[in-house]
């Protein structure tokens, strides 16, 4: 079931009575695509690679600034002005090279969202603007697909998860109108 060295890189998944193999084992049949590489995206994508997720998609296109450093710790100084979703790649599979990386450098759409959140079994959220987070959220919510939302300001977050397949309330549920633009901070 476990080679020797996953049962050493897993250990203290392994040692835990409420996870244990059941718990290792399904998170290595697991998927999540991770839509932004930044703030939030960062520490969601290192713990997925780091746990032992089976496969990690990460969709951003956007570039690696100096800027970004203090708060994506996904990235480093030598991938400054390089894409966020390249970057990611190399620094997750240095982290944990049984993990099934896919990389998709490009802007989220309502052309290509359906057919990328069909490939996985859960979405997070990493976005930082409504038009993004309303087309994430009703994608999800039309393919059945769990979604786990963060949201940052200043020193503030929020994190809220959307099940479709539970008795659950959506995103529109909670906001039903993106806002108008440049009313609130991104």
């Amino acid at each position: 079931m476990f080679t020797d060295r996953e049962k050493e890189r897993y250990e203290r998944h392994l040692s835990l009575s409420s996870f244990g193999a059941e718990g290792q084992t399904a998170l290595r049949n697991a998927s999540a695509l991770c839509v932004g590489a930044g703030g939030l995206g960062s520490p969601s994508s290192l713990y997925l690679a780091a746990a032992g997720i089976g496969r990690l998609g990460i969709v951003d296109h956007d570039t690696v600034d100096l800027s970004n450093l203090q708060r994506q710790i996904l990235h480093d100084e030598l991938s400054i002005g390089s894409s966020k979703a390249q970057s990611a790649h190399q620094r997750l599979s240095s982290l944990n090279s049984d993990v099934d990386l896919e990389i998709y450098p490009e802007r989220l759409e309502k052309e290509n969202v359906m057919a990328l959140f069909s490939r996985y079994d859960l979405i997070l959220d990493g976005s930082d603007n409504f038009p993004t987070r309303f087309l994430v959220a009703d994608a999800a919510w039309l393919l059945g697909k769990p979604l786990v939302a963060g949201a940052i300001h200043q020193f503030e977050g929020q994190l809220t998860v959307f099940d479709p397949r539970l008795p659950s309330p959506c995103y529109r549920c909670l906001l039903p109108d993106p806002p108008p633009p440049g009313t609130v901070p991104t």
